[in-house]
């Protein structure tokens, strides 16, 4: 059941086009992640969603109710959204508890009660109940954002970026908390991100923005492994293009004779994800072979780049165990996992 429907939605500022004729549903229950590089458009549609913004023309329905009709919009404090920023917006003079607290009701019988549930659910140590925002880490502060935001009772969530100003190994761990916790509550979740991993790894739905159209939505399988166009293939992640010839399901290019998906037939440019591509010992095979121009070392996953034989193409880099990792001069051949992408024309 779509509990989200944002319906040919657009949004100008002076002679800059924000957002352009932006359809997009998200499901109840679901978690969204919308992704694009600067200036796409994200922030704008999810200050429409919140209500910070109206949008120029389009409509924003929540659960059946009329947010957006043009101009015309319900204010952001009647909508039932809850918001947590990148910098969590915590009162640096009010403690944990005063902080989760504060969008309560006055005179609420279960106060107490309901700010400690809420510090269980953000998996919060009770003894933090007293500290102030300064003494806790980034992390621990981010939690304790979700938790005012969940006191309210969200009908949705939106995330603005809450990872990115965290260390590498915390943002992880937070997401997998945070995404946890929304789950076990059974809200419905946007997640604006420029980390297209962090997109890919919390969301069953990723939506790809491009100065102010969207241009992709869909599962982070189905996006990453079928990009719709070569700019959103390398926006998602590494990629190895080529040109070739395809002839009934097999693809004549710089790396041999390669299986690839649909119908399609004559001049093509295929998708390879560098993970598909395995670097072996050259055993003697010249069709698909090549040298090692350069390594860099990464511990468990490794970088070769390999110069392949015969075709005027830039090396190409490839995702690699550090286990038999070749070394710079080392002829190698490149074996094939499944099957290419091939876009469409």
């Amino acid at each position: 059941m779509t509990l989200l429907r944002i319906d040919r939605t657009s949004k100008r500022y002076g002679h800059v086009q924000a957002l352009e004729n932006i359809t997009l549903d998200v499901a109840a229950g679901s978690r969204t992640a919308v992704v694009g590089p600067s200036g796409s458009g994200k922030t704008t549609l999810l200050r429409i969603i919140a209500g910070f913004e109206q949008p120029d023309i389009g409509r924003v329905t929540l659960d059946g109710e009329l947010l957006a009709d043009g101009p015309a919009a319900v204010p952001a404090h009647k909508r039932g959204i809850g918001i947590v920023s990148q910098e969590g917006a915590l009162f640096p003079h009010l403690d944990v508890a005063q902080n989760i607290g504060f969008g309560f009701a006055r005179g609420s019988t279960d106060r107490d009660k309901r700010i400690i549930e809420l510090l269980d659910m953000v998996e919060l140590d009770r003894s933090m109940l007293t500290r102030r925002p300064h003494q806790l880490s980034g992390g621990q502060q981010q939690r304790v954002a979700l938790a005012r935001a969940l006191g309210r009772r969200p009908r949705l969530m939106l995330l603005d970026e809450p990872f990115s100003a965290l260390d590498t190994g915390l943002r992880e761990n937070m997401r997998k908390a945070v995404a946890r916790v929304l789950q076990a509550a059974g809200i419905t979740t946007i997640l604006v991100t420029h980390d297209q991993a962090e997109a890919l790894s919390f969301a069953d739905q990723v939506a790809v923005l491009r100065e102010g159209r969207l241009v992709q939505a869909g599962s982070p399988q189905m996006l990453y492994l079928h990009p719709q166009d070569r700019e959103t293939a390398l926006f998602l992640g590494d990629a190895v293009m080529l040109p070739a010839i395809v002839r009934d399901g097999i693809a004549d290019c710089a790396l041999g004779r390669v299986a690839v998906e649909g119908g399609h037939q004559g001049k093509v440019e295929i998708m390879l994800r560098p993970e598909q591509i395995r670097v072996v010992a050259d055993d003697g095979d010249q069709k698909h072979g090549g040298r090692v121009v350069e390594v860099e070392f990464g511990g468990a996953t490794c970088t070769v780049a390999v110069s392949l034989d015969g075709v005027a193409l830039p090396p190409i880099l490839i995702k690699t165990s550090s286990v038999a990792l070749p070394e710079r001069g080392d002829r190698v051949r490149l074996d094939i996992a499944g099957k290419a992408h091939v876009f469409g024309r």
